[in-house]
């Protein structure tokens, strides 16, 4: 893939609706890995599905966690991927074959978990009313330092290369952290003019460049250079390069994050699923994008190296992308597009193998036909590669392989490819032959499975495999009592992180906003059903008249 023939020669950022990526399941949260070819999205049920971006189809479902997902991180090399429930959880997952490899459980919920940008043993994690925390994967923990203004309500990140940490409060205090010592590098406080402060709710770092971005509760989002902040030291004043707001609806921004070159910000609203995009140099709000009304945002995400953005709202994955218009005259220049058919003349020596009539051209420069071409060297991807590196990772999950679905496969086809997978190395397709026995005799319809064992062997795998996927809570209670089989993962360890000034009976914000609306809606429903009952009452009565007797034993079943 050549992306330098990908990059627009005009604006660099969305600008129409691009579809949408149904999950199944209602998605909360989404994130691309470091080259954005999957994109990983969180769903209500717990469920973690991987979506392969440049065809659009699902590559991989992992059954992380029972609660809600709310938050996700890649690793550097994308083979590791770091997820947050609801239920206090942090999770890390093998993304190439899905398996959990290690699960933490705080004692308060967790808003955000976030990876090392280079080393892959290392994590951020943000608990709800407490310090932020920085994890090892071994499960060593360190607590970053409070300020003095010992505000409890603390949003981190890493910067763009790791090497220092930066929080803030709801006192609009940010602070640096040396990540190697934990010491305050840098600090200053975000002020709306005089001596008023503002809550921090976001911090974002730009993938290219040294700035990142402050979202406030003062509905200003503000763009500072980290070398500037670093710089100032403790208790500076570096004033923003960029002061980024709505002045005419003055929106609540839901989320915000810098495009993939580090030239643009998007921010959404919190009222409805409206995207702005600002040109960070100048300042000036270039595109709105507009959703359907009446949708509320949860996530928003951009593409990091082509101008795709992908937005969260009402349970399905937005994608804006821009307008490709076919241009013909790009690729040869003579081209020209007719509105109705013209005769065309033929010369005579049009089809001859020399041109006759074509006049000779004196060369005005000698040919070189000696020229070497090298067509072995392998140039690295710039938009791959950081400012301090020169080759691409080598090492890094770009796809995960699909295996086909064969719907009706032939006699032996099964053997053959179970003895193929065996003598690969690979655990042949076992437990899912196993599921599909299990179904069979809990299911009410038993009497034509066993008569058909042996013609309709090769088909049990597949259609395991549909089960599975459509009623897959049913299987998985199925499996959990008629005990493990030969071949399922083992069960990971839950390991406790012991945060001592940690709340313990806090809910995460997810869960709180849903309850008034589920009771706004009960309370609309219910005036809709006495209307819809005392209606059914009176058209019973008008039928009931003079026949009570046939009603009721009709209703007896005389």
């Amino acid at each position: 893939m050549n992306l330098e023939l990908l990059e627009s020669f005009g604006q660099n950022f969305p600008e129409d609706f691009d579809g949408t990526l149904d999950c199944v399941s209602i998605a909360i949260t989404c994130a691309f890995n470091r080259q954005g070819t999957l994109l990983a999205v969180g769903c209500n049920d717990g469920r973690i599905v991987v979506w392969d971006f440049l065809t659009r189809g699902i590559a991989k479902f992992i059954n992380a966690h029972v609660h809600p997902v709310c938050s996700l991180s890649w690793n550097r090399s994308g083979k590791k991927l770091l997820s947050a429930a609801t239920d206090n959880t942090v999770a890390i997952w093998d993304v190439l074959s899905g398996d959990n490899d290690k699960v933490f459980r705080f004692p308060s919920p967790v808003l955000k978990v976030q990876w090392h940008p280079r080393n892959s043993t290392q994590f951020l994690v943000c608990p709800l009313k407490h310090a932020a925390v920085l994890m090892t994967v071994k499960g060593d923990h360190k607590v970053v330092p409070l300020d003095d203004d010992s505000d409890l309500n603390i949003i981190a990140s890493f910067d763009r290369r790791g090497r220092y940490i930066y929080t803030g409060n709801a006192k609009g205090r940010i602070l640096a952290f040396n990540i190697d010592n934990l010491e305050i590098a840098a600090s200053f406080r975000v002020t709306t003019g005089g001596l008023n402060t503002t809550a921090i709710k976001s911090l974002e770092f730009a993938r290219r460049g040294e700035c990142f971005l402050v979202n406030s509760a003062d509905r200003i989002i503000r763009v500072y250079e980290s070398r500037e902040v670093l710089t100032c030291g403790k208790d500076g004043e570096p004033e923003p390069m960029q002061k980024l707001q709505d002045l005419v609806n003055k929106t609540l921004w839901k989320k915000c994050c810098f495009s993939g070159d580090g030239e643009y910000i998007v921010a959404g609203s919190a009222r409805q699923h409206s995207l702005y995009i600002w040109e960070k140099a100048v300042g000036n709000l270039v595109k709105i994008l507009h959703g359907t009304k009446g949708e509320l945002l949860l996530d928003v995400v951009w593409h990091p190296v082509r101008p795709i953005i992908a937005s969260i709202s009402s349970g399905l994955v937005s994608i804006w992308a821009q307008n490709q218009v076919e241009n013909w005259s790009a690729f040869a220049p003579d081209f020209k597009e007719l509105d109705e058919n013209v005769e065309y003349d033929e010369r005579e020596s049009e089809f001859d193998l020399e041109d006759e009539d074509k006049e000779k051209e004196e060369s005005k420069a000698p040919v070189e036909e000696d020229t070497e071409v090298d067509v072995c060297t392998v140039e690295p991807i710039q938009a791959f590669v950081s400012s301090d590196e020169d080759e691409e990772d080598k090492e890094a999950l770009l796809f995960l392989p699909v295996s086909p679905d064969v719907e009706e496969p032939e006699d032996g086809w099964q053997a053959s490819s179970e003895a193929k997978r065996t003598s690969q190395g690979a655990i042949p397709r076992v437990p899912f032959i196993r599921t599909v026995v299990n179904v069979s005799q809990n299911d009410d319809q038993t009497t034509a499975v066993p008569e058909k064992k042996k013609s309709q062997a090769p088909e049990t795998p597949t259609t395991g495999d549909k089960r599975t996927r459509h009623s897959h809570d049913s299987d998985k209670k199925r499996n959990q009592s008629d005990g493990p089989p030969s071949g399922k993962k083992k069960k990971t360890k839950m390991m406790d992180i012991d945060l001592p000034d940690a709340p313990r009976d806090e809910i995460h914000p997810i869960l709180n906003v849903k309850k008034p609306q589920e009771k706004t809606h009960s309370k609309k429903s219910k005036p809709q059903k006495s209307k819809s009952s005392k209606q059914e009452k009176s058209r019973h009565k008008d039928r009931n008249k003079g026949d009570d007797g046939a009603g009721e034993n009709a209703a007896s079943g005389y």
